[in-house]
């Protein structure tokens, strides 16, 4: 019993330890994501983007006084969440596995949990940045949506939340799969962008045929949009949606569903790829990039 304890005990402070360094290995990322104008572009370019679009578009949201530019911008905030996620993240992962972080991770003891930690703080760090200047900038310049009362607020909280949750382990568990970082753009771009136009974000869902959006309806993507509208719009347009309700309970379902299923795949093939690497097999990448590049040029 008193080894039990023992052992108990002795995983704990492992745990806790592994966190720890988790958690300061994402502060200094995230250090150096703030310093890196590169990247801070490129964030910065799809709140522009938004903006533009918001400004641009006219008229109401069919069968509801909301004005379209509102759902536009909803729907646009849960988009960059899930971009976040599902083409950021993996090109990440991609990325550092190519220089050999993941290898050097596994020779750390807990080094793969705590790289998923500061992946994870790094991720909802972005996610929560991007969104806070989105909805900040479209209420200043285009008289965007902003909650509506704490209930609005909480809601926009828990949606966002769950959301993050239901796309960084899937995220995750694609960036350990894709083969390299030349080719993981194009193999996630596609899909992500077809959803875009399914999932009734940046226009009513019901003007899709029926077929459209029961697939649509499978995927995080479609549900995270509907979740930020009911936050951000009044509850006229409800008559919008295809159940005429908000449907918040399903909404909390489908994506714990995601998360859930996210986090089965993440931690099994994050680690599966941390075994598979060794020193001979990024030489031969390496090596395939410089003869690619060699017969490109």
């Amino acid at each position: 019993m008193r080894e039990t304890h023992l052992t108990d005990g002795t995983e704990s402070v492992l745990a806790r330890r592994r966190l720890r360094a988790g958690l300061q290995r994402g502060g200094i990322e995230l250090r150096h994501l703030l310093r890196n104008p590169k990247e801070m572009f490129g964030h910065l370019t799809n709140v522009v983007v938004a903006l533009v679009i918001a400004a641009y578009v006219s008229g109401d949201v069919p069968g509801t006084p909301t004005p379209m530019a509102h759902l536009v911008i909803a729907g646009f905030a849960a988009y960059l969440l899930f971009q976040i996620g599902l083409i950021n993240l993996p090109q990440l992962l991609v990325t550092e596995r190519e220089e050999g972080v993941l290898l050097r991770m596994r020779a750390t003891p807990g080094g793969i949990t705590a790289y998923l930690v500061a992946k994870c703080l790094l991720v909802v760090a972005m996610a929560a940045g991007t969104l806070a200047l989105l909805l900040g900038a479209t209420a200043l310049l285009v008289d965007g949506p902003l909650p509506r009362g704490p209930g609005g607020w909480l809601t926009l909280l828990w949606v966002t939340t769950l959301g993050l949750l239901a796309v960084v382990p899937l995220g995750a568990a694609i960036g350990a799969v894709l083969p390299n970082p030349r080719e993981a753009l194009a193999l996630i771009m596609l899909p992500t962008m077809a959803l875009l136009v399914t999932s009734g974000a940046v226009f009513p869902i019901t003007a899709l045929p029926v077929a459209v959006q029961q697939v649509a309806a499978v995927f995080p993507l479609k549900w995270m949009a509907q979740g930020l509208r009911s936050a951000l719009l009044p509850d006229a347009a409800r008559a919008a949606e295809v159940a005429g309700s908000w449907e918040l309970p399903k909404v909390a379902l489908v994506l714990t569903a995601w998360a859930v299923l996210g986090f089965l795949l993440a931690i099994p093939l994050l680690r599966r790829a941390a075994r598979r690497e060794s020193g001979s097999r990024m030489s031969a990448r390496h090596r395939k990039a410089e003869q690619s590049g060699a017969l490109a040029a």
